[in-house]
């Protein structure tokens, strides 16, 4: 599912950029659906500047976040970004594709504080293997 792929700096860098920005979106938010839907693509997009950073681009195929999400977990050395984010993953598509899912003020806060925790994990990796401009 992923490809070896070398990326420029700039391109790792507007990855991280828009991880960012979904995270600024979500810690911003009031509304616990968009906390939930912006700190799971701000996941997504980390996982992906990771990968790039690690010369790997996914293809866009069934069950690539899973991968995402399973690569990010063993380059951060995070057991639990695997495990919580595919529990992310399984109630947006569940709020995709199954008539929709009720996201407690609470359990977006922690989802969003839990991704706080990732994004600084992430980046004292990307620091330490990239200069980031």
């Amino acid at each position: 599912m992923f490809e070896e792929f070398n990326f420029s700096a700039r391109q790792i860098n507007n990855y991280f950029n828009a991880a960012s920005r979904d995270f600024k979106i979500a810690a911003d938010a009031a509304v616990p659906e968009v906390i939930f839907k912006f700190s799971y693509d701000a996941l997504i997009k980390l996982a992906i500047t990771v990968c790039a950073k690690n010369g790997l681009r996914i293809k866009a195929r069934a069950g690539h976040h899973i991968e995402l999400l399973k690569k990010l977990s063993e380059i951060i050395g995070d057991s639990e970004v695997e495990t919580v984010g595919n529990i992310m993953r399984g109630k947006r598509n569940y709020d995709l594709y199954g008539g929709g899912v009720l996201i407690s003020e609470k359990e977006a806060e922690g989802y969003r504080d839990w991704l706080k925790n990732i994004f600084i994990k992430a980046e004292d990796y990307l620091d330490e293997n990239l200069r980031l401009f």
